[in-house]
Protein backbone atom coordinates (compact mmCIF):
# COMPACT_ATOMS: atom_id res chain seq x y z
CA UNK A 1 0.00 0.00 0.00
CA UNK A 2 1.33 3.44 -0.97
CA UNK A 3 2.65 5.67 1.83
CA UNK A 4 0.44 8.70 2.42
CA UNK A 5 2.00 12.18 2.39
CA UNK A 6 0.44 15.56 3.13
CA UNK A 7 2.06 18.29 1.02
CA UNK A 8 1.92 21.85 2.39
CA UNK A 9 0.85 23.76 -0.73
CA UNK A 10 1.39 27.53 -0.75
CA UNK A 11 0.13 28.09 -4.27
CA UNK A 12 3.71 28.65 -5.45
CA UNK A 13 5.68 26.71 -8.01
CA UNK A 14 7.98 24.90 -5.54
CA UNK A 15 5.31 23.23 -3.39
CA UNK A 16 3.22 22.50 -6.50
CA UNK A 17 6.08 20.62 -8.15
CA UNK A 18 6.87 18.91 -4.82
CA UNK A 19 3.35 17.41 -4.90
CA UNK A 20 3.83 16.30 -8.52
CA UNK A 21 7.24 14.70 -7.85
CA UNK A 22 5.92 12.73 -4.86
CA UNK A 23 2.92 11.49 -6.82
CA UNK A 24 5.28 10.41 -9.59
CA UNK A 25 7.37 8.54 -6.99
CA UNK A 26 4.29 6.54 -6.03
CA UNK A 27 3.12 8.27 -2.86
CA UNK A 28 -0.56 8.78 -2.03
CA UNK A 29 -0.50 12.59 -2.06
CA UNK A 30 -2.91 14.98 -0.29
CA UNK A 31 -2.57 18.74 -0.83
CA UNK A 32 -3.14 21.09 2.12
CA UNK A 33 -2.97 24.87 2.39
CA UNK A 34 -2.60 26.27 5.89
CA UNK A 35 -4.96 29.15 6.60
CA UNK A 36 -3.07 31.41 8.99
CA UNK A 37 -4.48 34.90 8.55
CA UNK A 38 -6.25 36.57 11.45
CA UNK A 39 -8.37 38.80 9.22
CA UNK A 40 -7.89 38.12 5.55
CA UNK A 41 -9.57 41.34 4.45
CA UNK A 42 -6.70 43.30 5.99
CA UNK A 43 -4.08 41.60 3.89
CA UNK A 44 -3.33 42.06 0.23
CA UNK A 45 -0.22 39.90 0.34
CA UNK A 46 -1.57 37.65 -2.37
CA UNK A 47 -0.82 40.44 -4.86
CA UNK A 48 2.79 40.28 -3.71
CA UNK A 49 3.03 36.51 -3.96
CA UNK A 50 2.44 35.88 -0.25
CA UNK A 51 2.49 32.25 0.80
CA UNK A 52 -0.89 31.65 2.42
CA UNK A 53 -3.34 34.34 1.25
CA UNK A 54 -6.64 33.89 -0.54
CA UNK A 55 -5.15 33.69 -4.04
CA UNK A 56 -2.68 31.09 -2.70
CA UNK A 57 -5.67 28.89 -1.90
CA UNK A 58 -7.11 29.41 -5.41
CA UNK A 59 -3.76 28.59 -7.05
CA UNK A 60 -3.12 25.55 -4.86
CA UNK A 61 -6.64 24.21 -5.50
CA UNK A 62 -6.16 24.53 -9.27
CA UNK A 63 -2.80 22.75 -9.05
CA UNK A 64 -4.30 19.92 -6.98
CA UNK A 65 -7.08 19.63 -9.55
CA UNK A 66 -4.53 19.42 -12.36
CA UNK A 67 -2.51 16.78 -10.46
CA UNK A 68 -5.71 14.90 -9.57
CA UNK A 69 -4.97 14.82 -5.83
CA UNK A 70 -7.37 15.59 -2.94
CA UNK A 71 -7.01 19.12 -1.54
CA UNK A 72 -8.01 20.73 1.75
CA UNK A 73 -7.61 24.04 3.57
CA UNK A 74 -6.71 23.62 7.25
CA UNK A 75 -7.15 26.39 9.81
CA UNK A 76 -3.96 27.19 11.75
CA UNK A 77 -4.82 30.78 12.71
CA UNK A 78 -4.48 30.16 16.45
CA UNK A 79 -1.09 28.43 16.17
CA UNK A 80 0.24 31.08 13.79
CA UNK A 81 -0.90 33.99 15.96
CA UNK A 82 0.66 32.53 19.11
CA UNK A 83 3.89 31.05 17.76
CA UNK A 84 4.75 33.50 15.00
CA UNK A 85 3.03 36.89 15.24
CA UNK A 86 3.03 37.21 19.04
CA UNK A 87 6.60 35.91 19.20
CA UNK A 88 7.66 38.41 16.52
CA UNK A 89 6.25 41.44 18.35
CA UNK A 90 7.50 40.28 21.78
CA UNK A 91 11.07 39.93 20.47
CA UNK A 92 11.08 43.41 18.92
CA UNK A 93 9.82 44.91 22.20
CA UNK A 94 12.91 43.34 23.85
CA UNK A 95 15.23 45.04 21.34
CA UNK A 96 15.84 41.82 19.42
CA UNK A 97 15.38 40.97 15.72
CA UNK A 98 13.48 37.70 15.34
CA UNK A 99 13.18 35.40 12.34
CA UNK A 100 9.46 34.57 12.07
CA UNK A 101 9.95 32.03 9.25
CA UNK A 102 12.03 29.82 11.58
CA UNK A 103 9.28 29.94 14.23
CA UNK A 104 6.62 29.22 11.60
CA UNK A 105 8.54 26.23 10.27
CA UNK A 106 9.08 24.68 13.70
CA UNK A 107 5.75 25.32 15.40
CA UNK A 108 3.21 25.70 12.60
CA UNK A 109 4.36 23.96 9.42
CA UNK A 110 5.92 21.04 11.26
CA UNK A 111 4.46 20.72 14.75
CA UNK A 112 0.84 21.67 14.02
CA UNK A 113 0.60 20.41 10.43
CA UNK A 114 2.48 17.19 11.19
CA UNK A 115 0.29 16.41 14.22
CA UNK A 116 -2.87 16.95 12.21
CA UNK A 117 -1.51 14.98 9.24
CA UNK A 118 -0.59 11.99 11.40
CA UNK A 119 -4.05 12.17 12.96
CA UNK A 120 -5.66 11.67 9.53
CA UNK A 121 -3.44 8.68 8.78
CA UNK A 122 -0.56 10.26 6.86
CA UNK A 123 2.95 8.80 7.07
CA UNK A 124 4.80 11.99 6.08
CA UNK A 125 4.48 15.69 5.44
CA UNK A 126 6.32 17.38 2.58
CA UNK A 127 7.17 20.95 1.57
CA UNK A 128 8.71 22.75 -1.38
CA UNK A 129 11.82 23.87 0.52
CA UNK A 130 15.18 23.85 -1.25
CA UNK A 131 16.72 21.42 1.22
CA UNK A 132 17.12 17.66 1.65
CA UNK A 133 16.51 15.27 4.55
CA UNK A 134 18.82 12.32 5.12
CA UNK A 135 19.32 9.73 7.81
CA UNK A 136 23.03 9.60 8.64
CA UNK A 137 25.18 6.56 9.52
CA UNK A 138 24.91 7.56 13.21
CA UNK A 139 21.14 7.05 12.94
CA UNK A 140 20.27 10.73 13.25
CA UNK A 141 18.22 12.65 10.70
CA UNK A 142 19.67 15.87 9.33
CA UNK A 143 18.87 18.62 6.87
CA UNK A 144 21.34 18.65 3.97
CA UNK A 145 22.08 21.61 1.71
CA UNK A 146 20.09 21.67 -1.51
CA UNK A 147 21.92 21.22 -4.81
CA UNK A 148 21.48 24.94 -5.53
CA UNK A 149 23.36 27.31 -3.22
CA UNK A 150 21.53 30.45 -4.35
CA UNK A 151 18.12 29.07 -3.35
CA UNK A 152 19.24 27.03 -0.34
CA UNK A 153 16.66 27.24 2.49
CA UNK A 154 18.32 25.05 5.12
CA UNK A 155 19.04 27.97 7.49
CA UNK A 156 15.36 28.40 8.37
CA UNK A 157 14.96 24.68 9.18
CA UNK A 158 17.69 24.20 11.79
CA UNK A 159 15.37 23.67 14.77
CA UNK A 160 13.27 20.79 13.47
CA UNK A 161 13.32 17.81 15.81
CA UNK A 162 14.43 14.26 15.07
CA UNK A 163 10.82 13.04 15.25
CA UNK A 164 9.73 15.73 12.77
CA UNK A 165 12.59 15.05 10.35
CA UNK A 166 11.87 11.31 10.35
CA UNK A 167 8.41 12.15 8.94
CA UNK A 168 9.54 14.79 6.42
CA UNK A 169 10.07 14.67 2.64
CA UNK A 170 11.67 17.51 0.64
CA UNK A 171 11.81 16.45 -3.01
CA UNK A 172 12.64 19.92 -4.40
CA UNK A 173 16.11 19.96 -2.77
CA UNK A 174 17.49 17.78 -5.58
CA UNK A 175 16.70 20.39 -8.25
CA UNK A 176 17.68 23.88 -9.36
CA UNK A 177 14.98 26.55 -9.49
CA UNK A 178 14.95 26.74 -13.28
CA UNK A 179 14.48 22.95 -13.41
CA UNK A 180 11.48 23.23 -11.07
CA UNK A 181 9.92 25.93 -13.27
CA UNK A 182 10.60 23.80 -16.35
CA UNK A 183 8.86 20.76 -14.80
CA UNK A 184 5.88 22.96 -13.88
CA UNK A 185 5.69 24.22 -17.46
CA UNK A 186 5.96 20.74 -18.96
CA UNK A 187 3.06 19.40 -16.88
CA UNK A 188 0.93 22.48 -17.55
CA UNK A 189 0.86 24.18 -14.15
CA UNK A 190 -0.27 27.82 -14.42
CA UNK A 191 2.01 28.73 -11.47
CA UNK A 192 5.15 27.80 -13.47
CA UNK A 193 6.32 31.44 -13.61
CA UNK A 194 4.67 32.80 -10.46
CA UNK A 195 7.14 35.07 -8.66
CA UNK A 196 8.66 34.05 -5.33
CA UNK A 197 7.49 35.63 -2.08
CA UNK A 198 10.29 37.61 -0.47
CA UNK A 199 8.75 39.62 2.37
CA UNK A 200 7.47 38.43 5.74
CA UNK A 201 4.05 37.08 4.81
CA UNK A 202 2.06 38.93 7.49
CA UNK A 203 3.86 42.25 6.84
CA UNK A 204 3.58 42.59 3.04
CA UNK A 205 4.58 46.29 3.08
CA UNK A 206 7.78 45.53 5.08
CA UNK A 207 6.81 48.15 7.72
CA UNK A 208 7.75 46.12 10.81
CA UNK A 209 7.53 49.07 13.21
CA UNK A 210 4.08 50.03 11.90
CA UNK A 211 2.87 46.46 12.38
CA UNK A 212 4.23 46.37 15.95
CA UNK A 213 2.60 49.74 16.75
CA UNK A 214 -0.75 48.39 15.57
CA UNK A 215 -0.42 45.09 17.41
CA UNK A 216 1.07 46.32 20.69
CA UNK A 217 -0.26 49.87 21.15
CA UNK A 218 0.89 51.36 24.47
CA UNK A 219 3.41 48.55 25.04
CA UNK A 220 5.63 49.96 22.27
CA UNK A 221 8.72 51.69 23.75
CA UNK A 222 8.72 55.50 23.29
CA UNK A 223 11.42 57.56 21.57
CA UNK A 224 14.76 57.69 23.37
CA UNK A 225 18.42 58.57 22.94
CA UNK A 226 20.94 57.62 20.32
CA UNK A 227 24.23 57.23 22.19
CA UNK A 228 27.82 56.67 21.12
CA UNK A 229 29.76 53.55 22.15
CA UNK A 230 31.31 55.62 24.98
CA UNK A 231 27.91 56.83 26.23
CA UNK A 232 27.66 60.33 24.70
CA UNK A 233 24.14 61.38 23.66
CA UNK A 234 24.06 61.92 19.87
CA UNK A 235 20.36 62.63 19.26
CA UNK A 236 16.87 61.11 19.51
CA UNK A 237 15.56 57.87 18.04
CA UNK A 238 11.95 56.99 17.11
CA UNK A 239 11.74 53.93 19.38
CA UNK A 240 13.83 50.76 19.57
CA UNK A 241 11.40 48.74 17.41
CA UNK A 242 12.54 50.78 14.38
CA UNK A 243 16.15 49.51 14.48
CA UNK A 244 18.33 46.43 14.14
CA UNK A 245 22.05 45.79 14.65
CA UNK A 246 24.13 46.73 11.60
CA UNK A 247 21.53 49.20 10.27
CA UNK A 248 22.82 52.33 8.55
CA UNK A 249 19.91 53.63 6.46
CA UNK A 250 16.80 55.24 7.90
CA UNK A 251 18.39 56.28 11.19
CA UNK A 252 17.21 59.88 10.82
CA UNK A 253 20.41 61.34 12.23
CA UNK A 254 23.18 63.20 10.41
CA UNK A 255 26.57 63.32 12.12
CA UNK A 256 28.71 64.10 9.07
CA UNK A 257 30.16 60.58 8.95
CA UNK A 258 28.63 57.08 8.48
CA UNK A 259 27.24 55.47 11.63
CA UNK A 260 25.68 52.07 12.25
CA UNK A 261 23.53 50.55 14.97
CA UNK A 262 25.90 48.49 17.14
CA UNK A 263 23.58 47.65 20.05
CA UNK A 264 19.99 48.09 21.22
CA UNK A 265 19.47 48.56 24.97
CA UNK A 266 15.81 48.01 25.91
CA UNK A 267 16.55 48.46 29.63
CA UNK A 268 17.65 52.09 29.09
CA UNK A 269 15.73 52.65 25.82
CA UNK A 270 18.97 53.54 24.04
CA UNK A 271 20.20 52.78 20.54
CA UNK A 272 24.01 52.68 20.34
CA UNK A 273 25.68 54.04 17.20
CA UNK A 274 29.26 53.39 16.14
CA UNK A 275 31.58 53.01 13.17
CA UNK A 276 31.49 50.10 10.72
CA UNK A 277 34.39 48.52 12.66
CA UNK A 278 32.25 48.56 15.82
CA UNK A 279 29.69 46.30 14.11
CA UNK A 280 32.21 43.43 13.82
CA UNK A 281 32.79 40.80 16.51
CA UNK A 282 34.62 37.49 16.88
CA UNK A 283 32.22 35.69 19.23
CA UNK A 284 28.59 35.09 20.12
CA UNK A 285 26.48 33.17 22.61
CA UNK A 286 23.24 31.39 21.69
CA UNK A 287 20.49 29.58 23.59
CA UNK A 288 17.35 27.57 22.64
CA UNK A 289 19.83 25.10 21.17
CA UNK A 290 18.75 22.29 18.85
CA UNK A 291 21.16 19.60 17.64
CA UNK A 292 20.59 17.80 14.37
CA UNK A 293 23.39 15.79 12.70
CA UNK A 294 25.21 15.48 16.05
CA UNK A 295 23.59 14.58 19.38
CA UNK A 296 25.53 17.22 21.35
CA UNK A 297 28.70 19.32 21.55
CA UNK A 298 31.54 17.66 23.45
CA UNK A 299 34.63 19.72 24.13
CA UNK A 300 35.45 22.10 21.28
CA UNK A 301 34.06 21.44 17.81
CA UNK A 302 34.99 23.27 14.61
CA UNK A 303 31.96 24.06 12.43
CA UNK A 304 30.78 26.58 9.86
CA UNK A 305 28.23 29.07 11.17
CA UNK A 306 25.66 31.18 9.37
CA UNK A 307 24.45 34.14 11.45
CA UNK A 308 21.65 35.17 9.08
CA UNK A 309 19.87 33.76 6.04
CA UNK A 310 22.03 35.71 3.55
CA UNK A 311 25.35 34.97 5.31
CA UNK A 312 27.62 32.62 3.35
CA UNK A 313 29.03 31.19 6.59
CA UNK A 314 32.22 31.54 8.67
CA UNK A 315 34.32 28.92 10.46
CA UNK A 316 34.18 28.94 14.24
CA UNK A 317 34.98 26.89 17.32
CA UNK A 318 31.88 25.89 19.26
CA UNK A 319 31.73 24.93 22.93
CA UNK A 320 28.90 24.25 25.34
CA UNK A 321 28.65 26.81 28.14
CA UNK A 322 25.46 25.65 29.85
CA UNK A 323 22.54 23.27 29.70
CA UNK A 324 20.97 25.30 26.87
CA UNK A 325 23.77 27.55 25.69
CA UNK A 326 26.66 27.46 23.23
CA UNK A 327 29.60 29.81 22.59
CA UNK A 328 31.00 30.40 19.08
CA UNK A 329 34.44 31.94 18.51
CA UNK A 330 35.04 32.90 14.86
CA UNK A 331 38.35 32.60 13.01
CA UNK A 332 37.71 36.03 11.47
CA UNK A 333 35.41 38.85 12.65
CA UNK A 334 31.79 38.63 11.47
CA UNK A 335 29.52 41.60 10.81
CA UNK A 336 26.31 42.49 12.67
CA UNK A 337 25.76 39.56 15.02
CA UNK A 338 22.12 40.28 15.88
CA UNK A 339 20.33 39.13 19.06
CA UNK A 340 17.15 37.24 18.16
CA UNK A 341 18.49 35.90 14.88
CA UNK A 342 19.60 32.27 14.55
CA UNK A 343 23.14 30.97 14.37
CA UNK A 344 23.02 27.78 12.32
CA UNK A 345 25.99 25.40 12.48
CA UNK A 346 27.02 23.24 9.52
CA UNK A 347 29.21 20.14 9.45
CA UNK A 348 30.03 19.93 5.75
CA UNK A 349 26.72 19.88 3.85
CA UNK A 350 24.66 18.98 6.92
CA UNK A 351 23.13 21.08 9.69
CA UNK A 352 24.86 20.13 12.94
CA UNK A 353 22.54 22.31 14.99
CA UNK A 354 21.89 25.90 15.96
CA UNK A 355 20.39 28.30 18.44
CA UNK A 356 19.05 31.81 18.98
CA UNK A 357 21.73 34.52 19.31
CA UNK A 358 21.79 36.15 22.75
Amino acid sequence: MAKKVVVGMSGGVDSSVAAYLLKKQGYDVIGVTMQIWQDEDEFTQEKNGGCCGLSAVDDARRVADRLEIPYYVMNFKQEFKKNVMDYFTAEYLKGRTPNPCIACNRYVKWEALLDRSLAIGADYIATGHYARVEQLPNGRYAIKNSVTAEKDQTYALYNLTQAQLSRTLMPVGDYHKDEIRQIAEEIGLMVAHKKDSMEICFIPDDDYAGFIDKECGKLVPPPGNFVSTDGKILGRHKGITHYTVGQRKGLGIALGYPVFVTEIRPETNEVVLGSNEDVFTTELYADHVNFMSIPDIEGEVKLKAKIRYSHSGSMCKVTRTGEDQIHCVFEEPVRAVTPGQAVVLYDGDYIAGGGVII
